[in-house]
Protein backbone atom coordinates (compact mmCIF):
# COMPACT_ATOMS: atom_id res chain seq x y z
CA UNK A 1 0.00 0.00 0.00
CA UNK A 2 1.32 3.65 -1.15
CA UNK A 3 -0.15 7.04 0.00
CA UNK A 4 0.11 8.96 -2.65
CA UNK A 5 0.32 12.24 -0.58
CA UNK A 6 4.15 10.97 0.46
CA UNK A 7 4.99 11.44 -3.08
CA UNK A 8 4.69 8.30 -4.78
CA UNK A 9 5.16 7.90 -9.03
CA UNK A 10 2.07 7.58 -10.79
CA UNK A 11 0.86 4.29 -12.06
CA UNK A 12 1.25 4.08 -15.75
CA UNK A 13 -1.54 5.55 -17.28
CA UNK A 14 -4.65 3.70 -19.66
CA UNK A 15 -4.09 3.95 -23.48
CA UNK A 16 -7.66 5.69 -23.64
CA UNK A 17 -7.20 8.98 -22.59
CA UNK A 18 -8.34 11.71 -24.58
CA UNK A 19 -5.99 14.41 -25.72
CA UNK A 20 -7.70 17.49 -24.20
CA UNK A 21 -7.47 15.17 -20.76
CA UNK A 22 -3.54 14.70 -21.28
CA UNK A 23 -3.52 18.15 -22.34
CA UNK A 24 -5.07 19.58 -18.77
CA UNK A 25 -2.88 16.66 -17.16
CA UNK A 26 0.06 18.26 -18.92
CA UNK A 27 -0.87 21.87 -17.34
CA UNK A 28 -1.53 20.45 -14.10
CA UNK A 29 1.94 19.08 -14.20
CA UNK A 30 3.30 22.20 -14.77
CA UNK A 31 1.52 23.84 -11.22
CA UNK A 32 3.49 21.22 -9.64
CA UNK A 33 6.67 22.30 -11.39
CA UNK A 34 5.94 26.17 -10.54
CA UNK A 35 4.74 25.21 -6.81
CA UNK A 36 8.51 23.45 -6.58
CA UNK A 37 10.37 26.98 -7.67
CA UNK A 38 9.27 28.03 -4.30
CA UNK A 39 8.33 24.66 -2.22
CA UNK A 40 11.09 22.16 -1.59
CA UNK A 41 10.19 18.60 -0.67
CA UNK A 42 6.56 19.02 -0.22
CA UNK A 43 5.18 16.71 -3.66
CA UNK A 44 3.44 14.89 -1.93
CA UNK A 45 1.35 17.96 -0.72
CA UNK A 46 1.11 19.61 -3.42
CA UNK A 47 -0.30 16.25 -5.26
CA UNK A 48 -2.61 16.33 -2.52
CA UNK A 49 -3.81 19.91 -2.89
CA UNK A 50 -4.46 19.25 -6.93
CA UNK A 51 -6.43 16.26 -5.74
CA UNK A 52 -8.54 17.86 -3.64
CA UNK A 53 -9.31 21.01 -5.98
CA UNK A 54 -10.10 18.59 -8.80
CA UNK A 55 -12.73 16.78 -6.07
CA UNK A 56 -14.08 19.97 -4.61
CA UNK A 57 -12.90 19.16 -1.25
CA UNK A 58 -10.99 20.72 1.76
CA UNK A 59 -7.56 20.11 2.79
CA UNK A 60 -6.52 19.95 6.57
CA UNK A 61 -2.85 20.56 6.66
CA UNK A 62 -0.64 19.40 9.75
CA UNK A 63 2.82 20.22 10.24
CA UNK A 64 5.27 21.44 12.64
CA UNK A 65 6.05 25.49 12.39
CA UNK A 66 8.53 26.49 9.79
CA UNK A 67 7.41 23.37 6.76
CA UNK A 68 6.00 25.59 4.60
CA UNK A 69 2.54 24.98 4.44
CA UNK A 70 1.09 28.47 4.51
CA UNK A 71 4.11 28.90 1.73
CA UNK A 72 2.77 25.84 -0.29
CA UNK A 73 -1.29 27.15 0.02
CA UNK A 74 -0.01 30.82 -1.56
CA UNK A 75 2.55 29.24 -4.64
CA UNK A 76 -0.02 26.93 -5.53
CA UNK A 77 -3.15 29.86 -5.98
CA UNK A 78 -0.52 31.57 -7.83
CA UNK A 79 0.42 29.37 -10.13
CA UNK A 80 -3.34 28.33 -10.92
CA UNK A 81 -4.36 32.29 -11.03
CA UNK A 82 -6.41 31.57 -8.37
CA UNK A 83 -7.81 34.13 -4.95
CA UNK A 84 -6.38 33.76 -2.13
CA UNK A 85 -6.95 35.29 1.64
CA UNK A 86 -5.48 33.60 4.97
CA UNK A 87 -6.86 34.36 7.89
CA UNK A 88 -4.76 33.80 11.49
CA UNK A 89 -7.30 31.90 13.39
CA UNK A 90 -7.21 33.09 17.25
CA UNK A 91 -9.42 32.85 20.41
CA UNK A 92 -10.83 35.93 19.85
CA UNK A 93 -11.89 36.10 16.32
CA UNK A 94 -15.70 36.45 15.46
CA UNK A 95 -17.50 34.40 13.57
CA UNK A 96 -18.20 37.54 11.37
CA UNK A 97 -14.68 38.27 10.72
CA UNK A 98 -14.64 34.91 8.63
CA UNK A 99 -17.80 35.45 6.78
CA UNK A 100 -18.64 38.76 6.71
CA UNK A 101 -21.09 40.81 8.75
CA UNK A 102 -23.65 43.88 7.69
CA UNK A 103 -22.49 47.73 8.68
CA UNK A 104 -24.04 50.79 8.63
CA UNK A 105 -23.35 52.81 5.40
CA UNK A 106 -23.86 57.23 6.34
CA UNK A 107 -24.22 57.66 2.78
CA UNK A 108 -26.87 55.28 2.40
CA UNK A 109 -28.66 55.57 5.76
CA UNK A 110 -28.68 51.48 5.69
CA UNK A 111 -26.85 48.11 6.53
CA UNK A 112 -24.62 47.01 3.23
CA UNK A 113 -22.88 43.21 3.40
CA UNK A 114 -19.40 43.66 3.75
CA UNK A 115 -17.88 40.46 2.46
CA UNK A 116 -15.51 38.30 4.88
CA UNK A 117 -12.20 36.71 3.52
CA UNK A 118 -14.18 33.61 3.38
CA UNK A 119 -15.14 34.86 -0.75
CA UNK A 120 -12.28 34.12 -2.16
CA UNK A 121 -11.07 30.53 -4.00
CA UNK A 122 -8.69 29.11 -1.56
CA UNK A 123 -9.04 30.41 2.20
CA UNK A 124 -6.04 29.75 4.24
CA UNK A 125 -7.45 28.78 7.85
CA UNK A 126 -4.44 29.20 9.78
CA UNK A 127 -4.24 27.73 12.96
CA UNK A 128 -7.79 26.63 12.40
CA UNK A 129 -7.63 25.09 16.25
CA UNK A 130 -7.10 28.05 18.07
CA UNK A 131 -10.21 29.44 17.60
CA UNK A 132 -13.25 28.27 20.07
CA UNK A 133 -15.86 26.06 18.01
CA UNK A 134 -18.40 28.74 17.77
CA UNK A 135 -15.74 30.22 15.32
CA UNK A 136 -14.86 27.27 13.72
CA UNK A 137 -18.83 26.24 12.81
CA UNK A 138 -18.93 29.41 10.74
CA UNK A 139 -17.08 27.71 7.96
CA UNK A 140 -19.50 24.82 8.21
CA UNK A 141 -22.13 26.18 5.62
CA UNK A 142 -19.40 27.47 3.15
CA UNK A 143 -17.52 24.62 2.92
CA UNK A 144 -20.23 22.17 2.62
CA UNK A 145 -22.78 24.37 1.18
CA UNK A 146 -20.48 26.67 -0.70
CA UNK A 147 -22.25 29.75 0.12
CA UNK A 148 -22.45 31.95 3.55
CA UNK A 149 -25.68 33.07 4.86
CA UNK A 150 -26.23 36.37 6.91
CA UNK A 151 -29.52 38.32 8.07
CA UNK A 152 -31.45 35.26 6.12
CA UNK A 153 -29.82 36.13 3.39
CA UNK A 154 -27.55 33.67 1.33
CA UNK A 155 -24.86 34.66 -0.99
CA UNK A 156 -22.92 32.41 -2.80
CA UNK A 157 -19.30 31.98 -2.93
CA UNK A 158 -16.77 31.84 -6.05
CA UNK A 159 -15.50 28.61 -7.82
CA UNK A 160 -13.55 27.14 -6.99
CA UNK A 161 -13.46 27.34 -3.75
CA UNK A 162 -11.80 25.62 -0.61
CA UNK A 163 -10.86 25.60 2.26
CA UNK A 164 -6.85 24.91 3.28
CA UNK A 165 -6.68 24.70 7.18
CA UNK A 166 -3.62 24.31 9.00
CA UNK A 167 -2.91 23.06 12.55
CA UNK A 168 0.10 22.26 15.11
CA UNK A 169 -0.06 18.60 15.54
CA UNK A 170 2.17 19.40 18.70
CA UNK A 171 1.22 21.94 20.93
CA UNK A 172 -2.18 21.56 22.43
CA UNK A 173 -2.44 24.32 25.00
CA UNK A 174 -4.74 27.10 23.90
CA UNK A 175 -6.34 24.80 21.68
CA UNK A 176 -9.74 23.68 21.09
CA UNK A 177 -10.25 20.12 19.00
CA UNK A 178 -12.46 20.33 15.90
CA UNK A 179 -15.77 19.07 15.78
CA UNK A 180 -16.07 15.29 14.36
CA UNK A 181 -18.78 17.39 11.97
CA UNK A 182 -16.16 19.52 10.93
CA UNK A 183 -13.30 17.22 10.43
CA UNK A 184 -15.84 14.93 8.39
CA UNK A 185 -16.06 18.09 5.41
CA UNK A 186 -12.13 17.87 5.16
CA UNK A 187 -11.76 15.70 1.89
CA UNK A 188 -8.01 15.08 3.08
CA UNK A 189 -5.72 15.46 6.03
CA UNK A 190 -2.34 16.02 4.76
CA UNK A 191 0.78 15.59 7.05
CA UNK A 192 4.13 17.57 6.40
CA UNK A 193 6.92 16.28 7.89
CA UNK A 194 10.57 18.06 8.37
CA UNK A 195 12.35 17.93 5.38
CA UNK A 196 15.39 15.41 4.83
CA UNK A 197 18.65 16.42 5.22
CA UNK A 198 19.72 16.83 1.52
CA UNK A 199 16.45 19.33 0.96
CA UNK A 200 16.90 21.27 3.84
CA UNK A 201 20.43 22.03 2.69
CA UNK A 202 18.58 23.11 -1.00
CA UNK A 203 15.93 25.34 1.15
CA UNK A 204 19.32 27.27 2.77
CA UNK A 205 20.72 27.58 -0.66
CA UNK A 206 17.52 29.27 -2.26
CA UNK A 207 17.71 31.49 1.08
CA UNK A 208 21.64 32.32 0.22
CA UNK A 209 20.99 33.16 -3.31
CA UNK A 210 18.18 35.66 -2.13
CA UNK A 211 15.12 33.75 -2.40
CA UNK A 212 12.16 35.93 -0.37
CA UNK A 213 9.22 33.53 0.12
CA UNK A 214 6.90 36.80 -0.07
CA UNK A 215 7.51 37.57 -3.51
CA UNK A 216 6.43 34.62 -5.35
CA UNK A 217 7.35 36.60 -8.81
CA UNK A 218 10.26 36.77 -8.35
CA UNK A 219 10.79 33.26 -7.36
CA UNK A 220 10.10 32.68 -10.76
CA UNK A 221 6.30 31.28 -10.15
CA UNK A 222 4.02 32.16 -12.82
CA UNK A 223 0.29 31.38 -13.47
CA UNK A 224 0.10 27.94 -15.83
CA UNK A 225 -3.61 27.65 -15.58
CA UNK A 226 -6.87 29.44 -14.91
CA UNK A 227 -10.01 28.46 -13.70
CA UNK A 228 -11.67 27.58 -16.88
CA UNK A 229 -9.11 25.14 -17.56
CA UNK A 230 -9.43 23.78 -13.96
CA UNK A 231 -13.49 23.52 -14.65
CA UNK A 232 -12.50 21.23 -17.17
CA UNK A 233 -10.67 19.19 -15.42
CA UNK A 234 -13.12 18.85 -12.59
CA UNK A 235 -15.35 17.83 -15.46
CA UNK A 236 -13.20 15.36 -16.79
CA UNK A 237 -12.14 14.02 -13.66
CA UNK A 238 -15.63 13.34 -12.34
CA UNK A 239 -16.41 11.38 -15.55
CA UNK A 240 -13.71 8.60 -13.88
CA UNK A 241 -15.68 5.27 -13.82
CA UNK A 242 -15.66 3.08 -11.01
CA UNK A 243 -16.61 -0.79 -11.62
CA UNK A 244 -19.31 -2.69 -8.82
CA UNK A 245 -16.30 -4.49 -7.46
CA UNK A 246 -14.53 -0.81 -6.87
CA UNK A 247 -17.38 0.65 -5.27
CA UNK A 248 -17.88 -2.90 -3.25
CA UNK A 249 -14.58 -2.89 -2.10
CA UNK A 250 -14.76 0.77 -0.69
CA UNK A 251 -17.63 -0.13 1.33
CA UNK A 252 -15.53 -3.40 2.65
CA UNK A 253 -12.63 -1.36 3.30
CA UNK A 254 -15.26 1.12 5.82
CA UNK A 255 -17.42 -1.42 7.25
CA UNK A 256 -13.94 -2.56 8.41
CA UNK A 257 -13.19 0.35 10.23
CA UNK A 258 -16.08 0.25 12.01
CA UNK A 259 -16.00 -3.61 13.26
CA UNK A 260 -12.01 -3.07 14.38
CA UNK A 261 -11.37 -3.60 18.07
CA UNK A 262 -9.33 -0.03 18.05
CA UNK A 263 -11.68 2.14 16.65
CA UNK A 264 -14.42 3.66 18.38
CA UNK A 265 -15.92 5.46 15.68
CA UNK A 266 -15.22 4.21 11.91
CA UNK A 267 -15.88 5.41 8.36
CA UNK A 268 -19.39 6.99 7.46
CA UNK A 269 -20.52 6.90 4.54
CA UNK A 270 -19.55 10.54 3.66
CA UNK A 271 -16.23 9.04 4.26
CA UNK A 272 -16.96 6.45 1.40
CA UNK A 273 -18.17 8.94 -1.22
CA UNK A 274 -14.78 10.93 0.13
CA UNK A 275 -12.71 8.45 -0.71
CA UNK A 276 -14.55 7.66 -4.23
CA UNK A 277 -13.88 11.20 -5.22
CA UNK A 278 -9.90 11.34 -4.33
CA UNK A 279 -9.63 7.94 -6.02
CA UNK A 280 -11.22 9.08 -9.56
CA UNK A 281 -9.09 12.53 -9.23
CA UNK A 282 -5.90 10.56 -8.65
CA UNK A 283 -7.02 7.52 -11.40
CA UNK A 284 -7.16 10.61 -13.80
CA UNK A 285 -3.89 12.23 -12.88
CA UNK A 286 -2.73 8.96 -13.92
CA UNK A 287 -4.09 8.95 -17.07
CA UNK A 288 -6.79 6.18 -16.28
CA UNK A 289 -10.38 5.82 -17.77
CA UNK A 290 -11.48 4.34 -14.69
CA UNK A 291 -10.58 3.61 -10.67
CA UNK A 292 -8.66 0.49 -9.77
CA UNK A 293 -8.19 -0.74 -6.37
CA UNK A 294 -4.67 0.84 -6.04
CA UNK A 295 -6.23 4.04 -6.77
CA UNK A 296 -8.65 3.39 -3.40
CA UNK A 297 -5.50 2.21 -1.18
CA UNK A 298 -3.58 5.48 -2.71
CA UNK A 299 -5.99 7.55 -1.40
CA UNK A 300 -6.95 5.69 2.02
CA UNK A 301 -4.64 7.12 4.23
CA UNK A 302 -4.95 10.73 3.80
CA UNK A 303 -9.00 10.49 3.03
CA UNK A 304 -10.00 8.62 6.05
CA UNK A 305 -7.55 9.35 8.67
CA UNK A 306 -9.06 11.96 10.20
CA UNK A 307 -12.26 10.49 9.64
CA UNK A 308 -11.98 7.49 12.64
CA UNK A 309 -12.21 7.91 16.41
CA UNK A 310 -9.49 5.51 18.12
CA UNK A 311 -10.75 3.78 21.58
CA UNK A 312 -8.87 5.49 24.28
CA UNK A 313 -6.79 1.83 24.93
CA UNK A 314 -5.27 2.33 21.36
CA UNK A 315 -4.46 5.62 22.15
CA UNK A 316 -2.52 4.30 25.37
CA UNK A 317 -1.07 1.91 23.67
CA UNK A 318 0.66 4.34 20.95
CA UNK A 319 -1.52 2.64 17.96
CA UNK A 320 -1.83 5.01 14.94
CA UNK A 321 -4.86 5.59 12.52
CA UNK A 322 -2.43 5.62 9.93
CA UNK A 323 -0.89 1.97 11.24
CA UNK A 324 -5.08 0.51 11.54
CA UNK A 325 -6.08 1.62 8.43
CA UNK A 326 -3.08 -0.04 6.94
CA UNK A 327 -4.09 -2.97 8.76
CA UNK A 328 -7.17 -2.65 7.56
CA UNK A 329 -6.31 -2.71 4.13
CA UNK A 330 -4.30 -5.85 4.40
CA UNK A 331 -7.08 -7.79 5.85
CA UNK A 332 -9.64 -6.90 3.28
CA UNK A 333 -9.97 -8.76 0.41
CA UNK A 334 -9.04 -7.27 -3.06
CA UNK A 335 -10.93 -7.68 -5.91
CA UNK A 336 -9.04 -8.97 -9.13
Amino acid sequence: MTDVTTGAASPAPSPGASADAAQLRSALAGVRTEVGKAVVGQDGAVTGLIIALLARGHVLLEGVPGVAKTLLVRSLSHALSLDTKRVQFTPDLMPGDVTGSLVYDAQTGGFVFREGPVFTNILLADEINRTPPKTQSALLEAMEERQVSVDGVSRRLPDPFIVAATQNPIEYEGTYALPEAQLDRFLLKLTLDVPERDTEVEVLRRHAAGFNPRDLAAAGVTPVLGAAELAAARASAAAVGANADVLAYIVDLARATRRSPSVKLGVSPRGTTALLAAAKAWAWLSGYDSITPDHVQAMLLPVWRHRIQLRPEAELEGVGADAILQSIVQQVQVPI
